[in-house]
């Protein structure tokens, strides 16, 4: 190691044991060793962790566990108490301040990865699902894949960019948005608030569709042009949409919403059963249905820094890292107002 150990200690926090729905408890506190890094990882101490709907989705078994009792959460802000040897090597020194996200691997090696879609590397491995992660007050992170982040900020504020930014991020792009364009943004929450941010300060017409009162009042105060109710229409035709919301039964209405040669990208890892499609209403005049799986590490950079450049201002809403299991039950009920962070306590 190059510093000083951690102090001999333990770590405390939450993993998933019984994954189901968020009502029944599938989460359970823990307590275990303060980890060691090994080679290329680093030991930070969490100054705060965003609560992910993917959190969610494996919590609740939608997604199944890689590896029992994984303490979830991938959006993970804490400064580097200690270092693997060759972590450094990456650029990053014991006391700075780092980001974790939810890609933690890929092998380098294989097509995909010799391409620059590293995204869809058949071994790539995740925080929270394949290794703990944030919803500790200590964590490991390989070096290779932190992002340095500034000093001058909220780190409850930096926590929702390292996952919901990023995904929402590649998912704009996936989705075709032209310059000046309209895009329809279905679902409104931690990622879709951060994205619509940045294609509003690019210069984008923003419709808002979403099923919370709450969420539609956020959307208009961000800048959007428009706030309705997730079935109903935008008013006027859409160049892109994402879907955000993990519902199946919006993918038609989404694109029934396009324009002639328009895209619809959906950001989510789960979604619900898609119903039948009608070819004439739904996918003629050559509109689009893309997904977006993870992001690349280039992503994660160039999110950060146009992020910085318009001014995003992740809304969050904070909670003691002893209440994550309310933090997720807010997220399923919808009565988190942009995103939820769990903070650890300083001491």
């Amino acid at each position: 190691m190059t510093a000083d150990r951690a102090a001999a200690g333990e770590l405390t926090g939450w993993a998933v044991a019984d994954p189901g729905p968020v009502a029944g408890g599938p989460l359970a506190r823990v307590t275990r060793p303060i980890p060691e890094p090994g080679p290329g990882e680093l030991l930070v101490r969490v100054e705060a962790c965003g609560v992910c709907r993917t959190d969610l989705h494996l919590a609740e078994g939608d997604l199944p566990p890689h590896r029992p009792l994984t303490v979830p959460g991938h959006e993970i802000v804490g400064r580097v108490l200690a270092a693997g040897p060759g972590a450094e090597a990456a650029g990053t020194r014991v006391g700075d301040r780092v980001g974790g996200a939810w890609l933690r691997h890929t092998c380098g090696v294989c097509r995909y990865c010799r391409r620059g879609d590293e995204n869809l590397c058949p071994s790539s491995r995740y925080t929270g699902w394949d290794a703990d992660g944030g919803f500790a007050d200590h964590a490991l992170l390989p070096a290779a894949y932190a992002y340095p982040l500034p000093e001058d900020a909220d780190p409850a504020e930096l926590a929702p960019l390292l996952c919901a930014g990023i995904i929402g991020y590649r998912a704009l792009a996936r989705s075709a948005l032209p310059a000046g364009g309209r895009l329809g943004i279905y679902g409104f929450g931690a990622s879709a608030h951060l994205t619509a941010q940045l294609a509003i300060a690019d210069g984008a017409t923003v419709h808002v569709l979403t099923r919370s009162e709450q969420a539609r009042c956020l959307a208009l105060d961000l800048g959007a042009a428009s706030a309705r109710a997730a079935a109903e229409e935008p008013p006027e035709p859409l160049d892109s949409a994402i879907l955000f919301a993990p519902v199946g039964d919006l993918v038609p209405v989404a694109l029934a919403a396009l324009d002639r040669g328009g895209t619809l990208a959906v950001a989510g890892i789960h979604l619900t059963d898609i119903p039948a499609l009608d070819y004439q209403r739904h996918l003629f005049q050559e509109r689009d249905l893309r997904s977006t799986t993870s992001n690349t590490r280039a992503d994660g950079r160039a999110w950060l820094a146009a992020a910085r450049r318009a001014g995003v201002r992740p809304t969050v809403t904070r909670y003691p890292l002893d209440r994550a299991d309310r933090a997720l039950a807010d997220l399923a009920g919808d009565r988190v107002n942009g995103a939820a962070v769990l903070i650890p306590d300083p001491s």
